[in-house]
C-alpha cells in the first residue's frame, strides 16, 4: 500500500531510531512494527516487511562478531535447527488469519518487553556464573566480577553433550521467525544453560543463530508478495543509519537506560493494541 511522503519520514526516523536501539541495547522492533501498523498497513504484512528490512542490520551484527563465530565452526550445525525453525515460524505467520494475530499483538508485544527487561539481569547473572572450559571465568585471568563467587562446582556434562542445544534453538527460531522481537534472548538463555563456554562466545553464536533464524524466513517472506518493498527499502537504509549512529553513541548514552525506556515503550504500546481491540 503506498504511502504519503511524511509517512515514509516517519517510517524512516523510526528505523533509524530502531538501528541505533538494536545497536546499544535491542528491542528496535518495539519501535518499528507499532510504526508501520499505525501507518495502516496491516500486521501480518507488517511484521513481514520489518523482518526483511531489518535483516541487514543482523548481518552488521554477525559479522562484528565473526571471529567469536569462525572460532565456533564445530557448532555450527546449530543453523540447522535456526533454519528450520524460522521457515516454520515464517509458515506460521502467512498462514495466521490478519484478526488472529491482531489479537495476538499485544501478547508479543508484551513478551518481548519482558525479554528486553530481563536481558541485563539474565547477562549480569550468566556473567557471574559462566566457567568456560578452562577455568577461566569472563573475566579471564582477573578473576571473577566482584561479588560473585571466584569459582562454582563444574556442572554435569549433558546426557548427549551440546546436541541437547537443538530442540530449544528449532523452538526459539519458531517465535523467531514468527515475531522475532526478543528473540537475542532467548538464544542466549538457552545457549548458556546448554553449551560451557564464554558469554562472549556464546553472544557470537547467537548472532549467527539470530542471523540465519531471520535471514530463512525473511526469504520465505520476500516470495509470498506480503513485503511492502518502498516501505521496506527506505526502513533498512534507515536502520544502517541508526546502526551507524548507535556505534557513535556507545559510551555517551547508557544502555540500561535505553533498554528500561524501550520496555516502557513497549508496554505502552502492548496497551494501547489491547484498548483498540
Amino acid at each position: 500500500m503506498p504511502l504519503e511522503p511524511l509517512e515514509y519520514l516517519a517510517v524512516a526516523l523510526a528505523a533509524v531510531a530502531a538501528g541505533a536501539i538494536n545497536a546499544l541495547a535491542g528491542g528496535g522492533t518495539l519501535i518499528t512494527f507499532p510504526a508501520l501498523t499505525a501507518m495502516g498497513i496491516p500486521a501480518v504484512s507488517a511484521n513481514v516487511t520489518n523482518t526483511v528490512a531489518l535483516l541487514p542490520g543482523y548481518l552488521g551484527a554477525t559479522f562484528a562478531q565473526k571471529e567469536e563465530v569462525l572460532s565456533q565452526r564445530r557448532r555450527l550445525w546449530l543453523l540447522l535447527p535456526a533454519a528450520l525453525g524460522g521457515l516454520v515460524g515464517g509458515l506460521l505467520l502467512l498462514r495466521t488469519d490478519e484478526k488472529l494475530f491482531r489479537q495476538l499483538v499485544p501478547f508479543l508485544i508484551l513478551l518481548a518487553s519482558l525479554l528486553l527487561a530481563v536481558q541485563e539481569p539474565l547477562r549480569r547473572r550468566l556473567v557471574g556464573k559462566r566457567q568456560p572450559s578452562g577455568g577461566a571465568g569472563e573475566q579471564g585471568s582477573r578473576g571473577a566480577p566482584e561479588g560473585t563467587p571466584a569459582s562454582l562446582p563444574p556442572r554435569p556434562p549433558a546426557l548427549l553433550g551440546e546436541a541437547w542445544a537443538a530442540l530449544p534453538v528449532f523452538l526459539a527460531a519458531i517465535y523467531g521467525g514468527y515475531f522475532g522481537a526478543g528473540l537475542s534472548v532467548i538464544v542466549l538463555a538457552v545457549l548458556a544453560l546448554v553449551i560451557d563456554d564464554s558469554l562472549t562466545r556464546l553472544n557470537g553464536l547467537k548472532q549467527v543463530v539470530g542471523f540465519v533464524t531471520n535471514l530463512t524466513a525473511a526469504l520465505f517472506f520476500v516470495f509470498s508478495g506480503r513485503v511492502i518493498w518502498p516501505v521496506a527499502a527506505v526502513m533498512a537504509v534507515g536502520a544502517l543509519i541508526g546502526g551507524a549512529l548507535g556505534g557513535r553513541l556507545a559510551g555517551r548514552v547508557a544502555p540500561a537506560t535505553l533498554r528500561r525506556v524501550v520496555v516502557v515503550i513497549g508496554i505502552a504500546v502492548a496497551i494501547i493494541y489491547f484498548v483498540r481491540g
